[in-house]
């Protein structure tokens, strides 16, 4: 099996080191393509407005001065034109993808470009506590469980523009109490933190942040999977369409 690996934190992120880690127990035909710098919230982008270019870092290792969209098309389109992957693996992600927070991650996305290719792709992240900041994330639990996991994930046969999303909860290896196969959640809208600022010429400028992991009460859930304590397995399709609506949004326009 060959395996291609992207993120969307960049080429020398902790989380990639993780992600190889647990690629190496699968296959020794490992392929890295991933951002040159982080792109974290960068979503489904695509860079239309500046070229993109690639280095070379080892014989399969690459970084690509774009998104992790980026990455994928040029990974799938240029770089493994001649040796297509079996599989795209997407991560650890430092931080969760959990609920509706998965429309903005590049992380995500990069397994939805893949997914769009026709390869079977997963997205894989480790949520952390409020306490781990900085270089202290723990990615213990995706790195003792990451294998097991994705390998009971590709047996199943995927159907067409799917995708998977898997979550690791803050906690060591051994308070992990197994996994769940979940929904999607959404978190109470208005999470969304903006910490104003000036830099050293007088102008304002304002950072996003998000607060805690508040949301609403909802049963089988990806957030409520993590909250206790299970690793969440959340089934994503690219068709978005609320099939539904469609009868009842046609007869609108009868007449």
């Amino acid at each position: 099996m060959r395996i291609m690996l992207t993120n969307d934190d960049g080429i020398n992120a902790p989380g990639l080191a993780i992600l190889e880690k647990i690629a190496a127990q699968l296959s020794d035909d490992i392929w890295v393509i991933a951002p040159a710098e982080e792109n974290s919230g960068a979503g489904h982008s695509l860079t239309l407005t500046r070229p993109i270019r690639i280095r070379k870092h080892g014989e399969k290792r690459f970084s690509v001065t774009g998104t992790p969209t980026d990455s994928v098309m040029l990974g799938l389109g240029k770089i493994m034109e001649d040796f297509r992957p079996d599989l795209i693996l997407s991560g650890v992600n430092r931080g969760a993808n959990l609920g509706d927070d998965i429309t903005y991650s590049g992380t995500v996305a990069a397994a939805m470009e893949g997914t769009l290719a026709g390869v079977r792709s997963i997205a894989l992240s480790q949520v952390y506590s409020k306490e781990s900041i900085g270089d202290g994330v723990s990615f213990d639990a995706a790195l003792r469980f990451g294998a097991d996991v994705v390998k009971k994930i590709i047996t199943h046969k995927f159907p067409d523009r799917t995708l998977v999303n898997v979550n690791f909860p803050p906690l060591s290896p051994d308070e992990v109490k197994g996994v769940k196969v979940v929904r999607q959640g959404f978190h109470d809208y208005g999470r969304a933190a903006i910490v104003p600022g000036r830099d050293p010429r007088g102008f304002d400028y304002y950072w996003f942040g998000l607060h805690g992991m508040e949301h609403s009460p909802d049963h089988n859930t990806d957030l409520e999977a993590i909250d206790d304590g299970y690793i969440s397995v959340t089934p994503l399709q690219l068709d978005l369409t609320h099939n539904d609506s469609l009868d009842a949004l046609s007869k609108a326009f009868q007449g």
